[in-house]
């Protein structure tokens, strides 16, 4: 039986660039990513999603555009990670380095897919193109994807 736990991903997006962060320790050790990360029991996904991305790299945001939600499933753990995927367009502040992420801007042709998780090759175009999205990943190890769905939705709860 698999119990889910929520998380939160941001991605910061400007017209011709994406803010990621190479994550430092802990879970993706050295994999870029968005910003995000567990949800507090007190808090929305939206509050969590906002004071991770400011923990992490320093940025604050007014409003989040909420593109996507993906299960993710990995082989022998008994917990499901339910990810709430938003896009931030507009920010203040300056990326800063965090005890968990190194923030770097990279070109939209650019992308270090090799460097990333590999289902983010599937959904980062959707996302890039603000479309929403639905999936689920399942993982056998943390490099091999055994089976996945991901589609366009209109709306997201």
């Amino acid at each position: 039986m698999l119990t889910s736990k929520l998380f939160t991903l941001v991605l910061v997006v400007e017209p011709q660039r994406i803010l990621l962060g190479l994550k430092k320790r802990g879970f993706g050790l050295g994999r870029w990513n968005g910003f995000g990360g567990k949800v507090q029991p007190e808090e929305t996904i939206e509050q969590a999603a906002k004071r991770e991305l400011w923990e992490e790299s320093g940025l604050t945001v007014d409003t989040l555009q909420k593109v996507g939600q993906i299960k993710f499933e990995f082989v022998g753990s008994t917990e499901l990670m339910d990810v709430h995927i938003f896009r931030a367009d507009s920010f203040h502040g300056e990326p800063t380095e965090s005890d968990e992420m190194r923030p770097r801007w990279f070109q939209l042709d650019q992308v270090p897919f090799d460097q990333m998780w590999p289902d983010d090759v599937y959904w980062f175009p959707l996302m890039l193109q603000n479309k929403k999205f639905l999936g689920y990943f399942k993982f056998q190890g943390h490099d091999t994807i055994l089976e996945y769905t991901l589609e366009e939705t209109e709306g997201l709860s």
